[in-house]
């Protein structure tokens, strides 16, 4: 089980605005026509792309060039441009010139992108050992961690600790969980049915250096299995029990694995029944046939959190017993 969606946010500005790493210096009237990129904090190893708008020359009929890091990479009409950027910390200079009635206007933009990754961290239940990851649950918390991989124009990296962390979830600033060495936030599950939006926006403290990224939370339904506890081979969770099981020896012993239950209120709590009627708690259960004949009994399970009487998962077995184990070696 898996979460984990990363996005990235895009944003839009317009120049001459000096906006995070990105900056512009004016080659002639810079105020002729106006750049935007798009993401605004675009990623290492990523393309940007920069549009035009100007409503004192006529971009219809005009012509234009770009060049980045010095190397013309388009000429002609003016339309939207991608150019590629580097590694984290690179500067990507981009000159834009526009041509319009035998006038040229010139701007330059320096690109510099940095890496932010988000990583959630749901705070549910799953077993010891479990390979897959924990799911974001309902009526619980999630810890969202960002993983920012900064560095200056010379490539020396930027201790993650001393940069400035912005949080926003569903568009709404979190400052108390805000400020400069804070990576990780704990952000409450949405309602059923709904997703959360969690942002997060770093810089260096000069604030020259700047990093977006954003990752959506959807919750699942909690869950309950049921796995048969071999004595030789243990916990036998390639194969989840789901109908019904069979006790072929004296006695048999069965796991419960809780999945998805929020832990803000500690470990769920698992309660056995037997025919209905209550047998014991825990993650562990050891069925003793009695008796002579064949026969089967109704076992059930309820996983359930203190403090949310509705935040339930439960699973039910049909167990057979006193039935003659087979002698084949194929089990026919």
């Amino acid at each position: 089980m898996r979460f984990g969606l990363f996005t990235a946010c895009a944003m839009l500005f317009l120049l001459p605005t000096i906006v995070s790493a990105q900056s512009i210096d004016g080659l002639g009237n810079t105020s002729s026509f106006s750049v935007s990129v798009l993401p605004q904090y675009p990623a290492p190893m990523s393309p940007a792309t920069l549009s035009f708008l100007s409503s004192m020359i006529d971009l219809t009929n005009s012509s234009m060039t770009v060049s980045a890091g010095g190397k013309q990479i388009y000429a002609g009409s003016v339309q939207p441009v991608t150019v590629m950027l580097g590694k984290a910390g690179s500067v990507t200079s981009v000159e834009v010139t526009v041509t319009s009635a035998g006038t040229h206007y010139t701007q330059t933009i320096v690109l510099q992108p940095e890496d932010v990754s988000l990583v959630a961290e749901p705070l549910s239940s799953a077993p010891v050992l479990y390979p897959g990851k924990p799911q974001v649950p309902l009526a619980g918390n999630t810890r969202v961690v960002a993983l920012a991989n900064f560095a200056d124009a010379s490539g020396r990296t930027i201790d993650p600790s001393t940069l400035s962390y912005g949080w926003t979830v569903d568009g709404t600033e979190i400052a108390n969980s805000s400020g400069i060495g804070k990576q990780s936030v704990i952000v409450a599950s949405p309602v059923q049915y709904r997703t959360r939006t969690v942002s997060v926006i770093v810089q260096s403290q000069t604030g020259s250096l700047v990093g977006l990224s954003s990752l959506s939370l959807d919750p699942k339904d909690p869950s309950v299995r049921l796995y048969e506890n071999d004595p030789l081979l243990g916990i036998r969770f390639e194969h989840a029990l789901t109908s019904s099981y069979s006790i072929g020896g004296t006695e048999a012993s069965l796991y419960a694995a809780p999945f998805s239950l929020p832990l803000s209120s500690g470990a769920p709590i698992l309660q056995w029944f037997l025919d209905g009627t209550k047998a014991q708690t825990g993650s562990l259960i050891t069925l003793r046939p009695t008796g002579s004949g064949q026969g089967s009994a109704s076992l059930s399970l309820t996983a359930t959190v203190n403090t949310n009487s509705f935040t339930a998962a439960s699973a039910n077995l049909s167990v057979l017993f006193g039935a003659k184990p087979s002698t084949n070696f194929f089990g026919l």
